[in-house]
């Protein structure tokens, strides 16, 4: 090739790469940027107005509408968990459909003029059975949660990638309006292993997350030595007034002196526990420290601005000096400022009036968007059939025999109950002493009911009069796995160690697993008698027009609900919780179908009726009422 070609050759080259250049995006600045001090949208200084609501809690026909109420009240973002153990049920089986579609959450609140913001876990907490962690876990000996064990490492490396491959488009890297993530969940509060932490936010970004990352975790550095990393912006989780603010602000501003100033979680109402005290915090509270986080330039997320429900067997469950074991009841209303049927709350109403006084220039409010489901009141109906549980066994379960009482975990079960059952050998007599209840047993000889055992109090031993050639049946629930502290690792559930009917160890057990995922092969019948044990009830009530209601399951004992085939959670007399929510969207005109795991027998036919609104009956006292 000549010169003048070669010449001629190159110019033409780099006229072509110049129009590629042109035509390729140019490299812009990030859509969202942590400089210094400040959060930058678009290149502007901004401050995160955020609430907090969790996908899997809201059906998601309702999902719109509650993220509408969200831009009403003020907000400009939204934050969310993403639920490890609902998308991963199994091995290696993950699921993004349905009521599962983060993505299309995403983009509905893209469409509704919201960021957000997502918390991958993958430990979440947010009262949610093992704190978001899918049970399968455990039934790996040995195996630590949130620790450099290789094969927890493993589990969750494969979850963030698979989490990666449902959110990269919607990026704020990419254009989308997921502005950051945040690396694990309150580490602080559970562990000082700086490896590990380094080890989860290099799993993020090798899994591709490249938006920027934060840290959270809760009030007091002592927190702050496990928590946050170098480098690495730290936000602050707590609740109370204005002073609480300052205070909480001011100890995460002396361990970390420059970044943002960022509230990652506002407690702006609490959660309950079976047997204790319905939580609710005073509107104003919640608007006078949120207007002083305004006045003074400090991001935020409310937690909650609605809570839901944690239906099926998402609650958990925690614990303290006082009780071993509190498990948290079905209802994740959260006292937020939209209440569990999407209705605007007076809290919601005062924090609307003061973010209106502090909106950029040119911004406006939304009006406020009410509820289109009705909440309707359903007259009482009877439940007239029935079978017992013993007699449902083979419907529901195949038996395992073991010498040892298994726990659900080496059953490969995840949640429900499991009927343990033997026979009470020749000369054994004393106390029936089982080692442990993983939550709550019900004792049944030769078919009747002869008491409880409660992990809340401890219990352990009950004297049952057993005598030798009875058949002994041990109904346990797994009630919630501990979500926070320390003793993630030993939410085994069932029975975890031994029997014995004094000194007598019993052997030889015939198990029947039931998660209760299916109940469609249950045979009931009219009942004339009353129930004296576990039994499923049946029964239907019509409606002509659908909307939201709340079952008043005042008069029954302890169980389980489900509606046309949806799980609504656990009921318990005790309280406070006497409601369980139904959503409009799984009720239908014309004739609808419930039924009632009761596990303390009753009566010979039961009634339930829908009410317009939540009942909450405070307990006198945590101690232990007479009967449960």
């Amino acid at each position: 090739m000549t010169g003048f070609r070669r010449r001629a050759a190159a110019c033409a080259l780099a006229a072509a790469l110049s129009l590629a250049m042109l035509a390729a995006p140019a490299t812009a600045a990030p859509r969202f940027a942590i400089e210094g001090d400040q959060f930058l949208l678009d290149g502007k200084p901004h401050l995160i107005r955020s609430g907090e609501m969790h996908y899997p809690r809201i059906p998601r026909e309702f999902w719109r509408e509650r993220l509408r109420q969200a831009r009403a009240m003020g907000l400009n973002t939204v934050t969310t968990y993403v639920f490890w153990n609902l998308h991963e049920p199994e091995p290696g089986r993950f699921d993004f459909s349905g009521n599962l579609d983060i993505a299309a959450f995403i983009r509905t609140a893209r469409e509704e003029g919201l960021d957000v913001i997502v918390r991958p876990g993958p430990y979440i907490c947010t009262e949610l059975d093992f704190g978001g962690f899918p049970a399968w876990l455990l039934r790996t000996p040995g195996l630590r949660v949130r620790s450099m064990d290789p094969r927890y490492l493993a589990a969750g490396e494969r979850y963030l990638r698979r989490v990666h491959q449902e959110l990269a488009p919607l990026l704020s890297t990419r254009g989308g309006p997921i502005l950051m993530m945040q690396i694990e969940n309150e580490y602080g509060s559970y562990g000082r292993d700086r490896d590990y932490m380094l080890t989860a936010q290099r799993q993020m970004i090798e899994a591709g997350f490249d938006v920027p990352l934060f840290t959270s975790d809760g009030p007091g550095p002592h927190y702050f030595e496990g928590g946050p990393l170098p480098d690495v912006t730290a936000v602050i989780n707590f609740d109370g007034e204005v002073a609480d603010a300052q205070a909480s602000l001011e100890e995460l501003r002396k361990f970390r002196p420059h970044g943002p100033r960022m509230v990652g979680e506002y407690w702006a109402g609490w959660f309950d526990h079976w047997g204790e005290q319905h939580h609710t915090t005073p509107p104003q509270r919640a608007a006078s420290t949120v207007e002083w986080f305004l006045q003074n330039k400090v991001s935020f997320n409310l937690y909650m601005f609605h809570g839901g429900t944690s239906f099926g067997w998402l609650p958990g469950a925690n614990y303290s000096r006082e009780m071993p074991y509190q498990p948290d009841t079905t209802s994740y209303d959260y006292d937020a400022p939209v209440d569990e049927a999407g209705r605007i709350t007076p809290k919601y109403r005062a924090l609307r009036e003061v973010i209106a006084q502090h909106l950029e220039a040119g911004e406006t409010l939304p009006a406020v968007v009410e509820s289109a489901a009705p909440t309707i009141a359903i007259p009482r109906f009877e439940l007239n059939q029935s079978v017992a549980l013993l007699d449902a066994l083979p419907m529901l379960s195949q038996p395992v025999r073991a010498q040892l009482p298994r726990n659900m975990e080496a059953l490969d079960q995840n949640y429900g109950f499991v009927l343990y059952r033997n026979t009470v050998p020749a000369k054994a007599s004393g106390k029936l002493v089982v080692d442990e209840v993983r939550d709550y047993a019900t004792v049944l000889c030769d078919g009747k009911p002869l008491g409880t055992l409660d992990r809340r109090f401890g219990e352990r031993e009950l004297d049952a009069g057993l005598k030798p050639g009875m058949r002994l049946d041990l109904l346990v629930e797994n009630m919630g796995r501990i979500n926070f502290g320390t003793r993630l690792d030993e939410e085994r559930k069932g029975i975890t160690r031994s029997v014995r009917i004094g000194d007598t160890e019993l052997l030889d057990w015939t198990h029947y697993p039931l998660p209760l995922s299916d109940l469609s092969r249950l045979r009931y019948a009219k009942q004339s008698q009353p129930r004296s044990g576990p039994a499923f009830w049946r029964g239907e009530f019509t409606l002509d027009r659908s909307g939201n209601t709340f079952l008043d399951t005042r008069g029954w004992g302890k169980g389980h609900v489900w509606v046309n085939g949806h799980h609504l959670g656990r009921y318990w007399k005790i309280g406070p919780q006497q409601t369980l929510f139904v959503p409009a969207p799984w009720l239908r005109r014309g004739s609808n179908e419930v039924v009632v795991l009761d596990a303390e027998g009753g009566p010979a036919s039961r009634e339930l009726s829908g009410v317009a609104d939540p009942i909450f009956e405070t307990p006198a006292s945590k101690t232990k009422p007479d009967a449960h």
